[in-house]
């Protein structure tokens, strides 16, 4: 019965909407406008929201880093003695649970270094990146990352490599992401791999590990660990794992322990010294700030697609008042009212999510183009549609209440 009044209704529904034909289509594509906007900003905010909310599958609360800078002069064979004095140094302070020297740590967007992996010597094609940590046999603990396959480095494996020279191992762990990408048939645990500097094995396979590159969507997790302490005469980083949660005490024992060889570095306590949990802050910083932004920006257009539903709704009641009272006088109730306004606002906002739908799916291909985006999900523009039907109900229920309330002796008057 619902159903039989609703189409009854539907012809001088758009009997009444071609008399109106430039305000009608203006609500019809302000409604595809922002639905095609909305949908896009929204999952675009989805993304972003999913990347930064990615673990880095280390011990983010109990991990932090310094980075120190050595002063000209020094040879390679005394930055070396210089990291070994500091390490030890380091692993007897109170509250430090492990520490080792990298290059880099995660979410630093800086020290990245790439490496392809070869898994033929004479491959021709390009290899798949990794993303190279320098690490020991104390990496894994200071990290708190989860060796699935495998076993650790060895103390006797730890090299002392240039930044600028080829690099080598005798044996390197990856992450479960790139090694189902080097070996995705099979499992890469004990295979053989080539890296610039020659052939090498893979002997451990962590579950995840975080890179330190952060911009890209793809490599983010493809983590390769070499046993290798770097001779950079440039700077080196300490990661440190403290055993508590309150790091700036052994923040600030573990600068005092460095101060015997301050005259060969250069720290800066305010600079060069992070936690994972800011290093994070830091990193996506920029995916916070666009996500906001966007989010804003669709709670506007939807206002203002609401605002113009309600406007063009009050209008009209006050161009019908005649037709209104006209209806009342020949039975027609509160609720017959309610039920045409309401109608038409859902045929208007109906042909806004048609041809919103076709700019939103167009507008995500040409965006894809332009910017490391994934393809919309289906799903995304019809959740939108619903809730612009859902917006435009809402919007007309006044003008609707209003119209409603219209007394038959209008039509007398009007007379």
């Amino acid at each position: 019965m619902a159903l039989t009044r609703a189409l009854m209704q539907l012809r001088p529904i758009l009997s009444a909407l071609t008399r109106h034909k430039v305000s009608t289509v203006l609500i019809v594509l302000q409604v595809a406008l922002t639905l095609a906007v909305a949908s896009n900003a929204l999952f675009i905010v989805a993304t972003r929201v999913v990347h930064l909310s990615r673990p880095s599958g280390t011990d983010e609360s109990h991990l932090f880093a310094i980075r120190t800078g050595w002063k000209s002069g020094l040879t390679a064979t005394q930055i070396d003695a210089n990291i070994r004095a500091d390490l030890d140094a380091l692993r007897h302070v109170s509250g430090v649970h492990d520490v080792f020297s990298s290059q880099a740590y995660p979410l630093e967007n800086f020290g990245v270094r790439l490496a392809g992996l070869k898994v033929q010597a004479d491959q021709t094609t390009r290899p798949p990146p990794g993303i190279v940590y320098l690490a020991d046999d104390h990496a894994l603990n200071t990290l708190g990352v989860v060796l699935e396959e495998g076993r650790n480095f060895r103390p006797d494996e730890i090299a002392t490599i240039n930044p600028d020279g080829a690099m080598a191992a005798p044996g390197v762990i990856v992450t479960r992401s790139l090694a189902t990408k080097l070996f995705p048939d099979s499992s890469a645990l004990g295979k053989t791999v080539y890296l610039p500097g020659g052939p090498t094995t893979i002997i451990g396979i962590l579950a995840s590990l975080q890179s330190p590159l952060t911009t890209s969507h793809t490599l983010d997790d493809d983590s390769l660990l070499i046993p290798a302490r770097s001779s950079d005469p440039e700077s080196v980083v300490y990661l440190l794992r403290t055993e508590s949660t309150p790091m700036a005490p052994v923040i600030a024992a573990a600068l005092k322990a460095l101060e015997p060889r301050s005259g060969m570095r250069i720290v800066d306590p305010k600079q060069s010294v992070v936690t994972l949990a800011e290093a994070r802050q830091h990193a996506y910083a920029t995916d916070r700030s666009v996500a906001t932004l966007l989010s804003i920006v669709c709670g506007l257009l939807l206002l203002a697609t609401a605002g113009g539903i309600v406007g063009l709704s009050s209008f009209w009641v006050s161009q019908r008042r005649m037709q209104i009272g006209i209806r009342r006088s020949l039975g027609a109730t509160t609720g017959d009212i309610l039920r045409y306004f309401h109608a038409e606002n859902f045929v208007i906002v109906g042909g806004g999510v048609l041809l919103g739908v076709a700019l939103a799916v167009l507008a995500n291909v040409g965006l894809m183009k332009v910017y490391p985006l994934q393809l919309m999900p289906f799903y995304v523009p019809i959740l939108g549609a619903l809730v612009l039907w859902a917006l435009g109900q809402l919007a007309v229920w006044g003008p609707a209440s209003y119209a409603a309330k219209v007394p038959p002796v209008v039509a007398i008057r009007s007379v």
